[in-house]
């Protein structure tokens, strides 16, 4: 049990995207017999039933679709029922980033799609978010200490409006 607690804190502290998962993510997939949608990261539903997975991928015995419910209602405060649960679980399970061992009732989450869903959500909501909302020239005073993620973040800025600029799109309104 604290195995597999030690190795899900250091999946989902080490992200890693395997070659084309995020063209693969929005695809149809089938779980058994049954076709299921892809997985589109734009929705804060889908973003949040993922955070949920990553945040009880943790238990040493898994989750039910009642814990996904319960995790997904606390966190965003709106109503996500059972039947939410379990489709989202579905396609989860199509693109194989949660597993359902024997016939139980009880969901896992392996190792490299605790590393896959860490990644994703944090490319997210950690590098494309907030690197797009700042491509237009920054509002406001600067800074009196910069991190070097700010630094970071700053060089993205500065080189997605140069990419910008040459693709023809505009960043400014």
């Amino acid at each position: 049990m604290v195995d597999r607690f030690t190795t899900m804190l250091d999946c989902i502290d080490t992200g890693f995207l395997p070659d084309g998962i995020l063209d693969q993510l929005p695809t149809p997939s089938q779980t058994g017999a049954v076709r299921v949608g892809g997985i589109d990261t734009n929705k804060p539903r889908t973003r949040a039933a993922m955070a949920a997975v990553t945040a009880l991928s943790i238990a040493p015995d898994g989750f039910s679709v009642a814990d996904l419910a319960a995790t997904v209602h606390a966190r965003t405060g709106q109503d996500y029922t059972t039947r939410q649960a379990a489709y989202d679980l579905r396609k989860l399970r199509g693109k194989n980033l949660v597993v359902k061992p024997g016939r139980g009732r009880r969901y896992q989450v392996p190792d490299d799609a605790a590393r896959t869903l860490s990644a994703i959500l944090t490319l997210r909501d950690r590098v494309i978010a907030p690197v797009l909302a700042g491509v237009r020239k920054p509002v406001g005073r600067p800074r009196n200490t910069y991190t070097r993620i700010d630094r970071d973040y700053d060089t993205l800025r500065y080189d997605m409006r140069a990419l910008f600029t040459d693709l023809g799109i505009a960043t400014a309104s």
